[in-house]
């Protein structure tokens, strides 16, 4: 006889009278190819190769949560742990919403000091108010395309219809010009084909995933300079973590860490795939220089920085921590 016992988000299985091994539920939105479900899957398999009666039982394709509504019961110990783009809960700490900055990030390597540095700290601080702590740090980056040409600055979007990945990067691109439709990242395909769309931003997986590069002519991709990361975290209820023991508390630790180094050298990987696979299908590669970079940077201090200044009380002081990071 198998029964399972949930308390403060834990999951404990007992077989025959004896307790076997405590069990974490881990959800995430993706399918089971993506690299954040290869994050979680190696959390799962280091801790159990590191035999501490604790075991992570993953529910992907959002078969448990769905995306965007993760946050509230991982906060509340319904959930132990998820992959979750934090800028989702932004609506419950606005503070959150810089984790989708455009011009924040430069590259990947800037990206993980960006994740050990006083910004993160202070996210870090907003978190555990919510009783949520981080366990894998991680950004994914994106990058632009052009259905008739190329973009790599603000003044190549002017008149164009154009699809941006979050609200900041619309403000953003509407300051240089571009006209904004809103769509999920799997509706570009067909904007594109039927030319709704002239322009589209968003994951360097998702342009791969769907196919973008049969609609295109010019990509730019996330290379040594990117404007568009996402903060994507695996995070795990505060509580949860602090009722493990010693040893199962260092298993994850342990664990955290070589996911962490998987998902960073994997992130880097998928960006170089992505060029591969536009430049075989003969789309024009087209790559952002400092200058450009900075010419974006400048335009998103007037539009999104702003707005998020506006906005978010003690905005000014979290988006000058997280500039002052080289």
């Amino acid at each position: 006889m198998k029964t399972f016992l949930k308390s403060t988000g834990l999951a404990v299985l007992i077989m025959g009278g004896a307790v076997q091994a405590e069990e974490l539920r881990l959800s995430h939105q993706w399918s089971t190819s993506d690299v954040r479900h290869e994050v979680a899957q190696i959390l799962a398999d280091e801790v159990a190769a590191a035999n501490v009666d604790l075991e992570i039982r993953i529910f992907p394709s959002k078969s448990l949560f769905k995306p965007r509504e993760q946050y509230r019961p991982l906060s509340r110990g319904q959930l132990d742990m998820t992959v979750f783009p934090l800028s989702y809960a932004g609506g419950q700490q606005p503070s959150f919403n810089l984790t989708l900055m455009p011009g924040l990030v430069k590259n990947h390597d800037h990206a993980a000091r960006l994740s050990q540095s006083p910004f993160m700290e202070a996210l870090e601080a907003r978190m555990a108010e919510d009783d949520v702590m981080v366990l894998v740090h991680g950004y994914l980056a994106g990058g632009f395309v052009g259905k008739d040409s190329c973009i790599t600055n603000p003044a190549d979007v002017i008149g164009l219809q154009t699809r941006a990945a979050g609200k900041s990067f619309e403000q953003m691109l509407v300051g240089a010009g571009a006209s904004i439709t809103s769509m999920a990242s799997s509706e570009i395909y067909s904007a594109m084909q039927t030319g709704v769309l002239d322009a589209a931003n968003t994951s360097s997986a998702s342009f791969v995933s769907y196919r973008i590069f049969e609609q295109v002519a010019c990509y730019t991709p996330a290379a040594d300079i990117a404007l568009w990361f996402l903060y994507q975290p695996v995070l795990m209820n505060k509580s949860t973590f602090e009722g493990l023991t010693e040893a199962q508390q260092a298993a994850l630790l342990e664990a955290a860490e070589i996911a962490e180094a998987y998902y960073l050298e994997q992130a880097k990987l998928q960006d170089a795939e992505s060029v591969d696979i536009f430049r075989e299908a003969g789309v024009e590669i087209a790559e952002m220089s400092a200058e450009d970079f900075q010419a974006w940077q400048a335009l998103a201090q007037e539009t999104s920085y702003a707005a998020f200044v506006a906005d978010v009380p003690g905005g000014q002081e979290l988006l000058d921590m997280a500039l002052a990071v080289e």
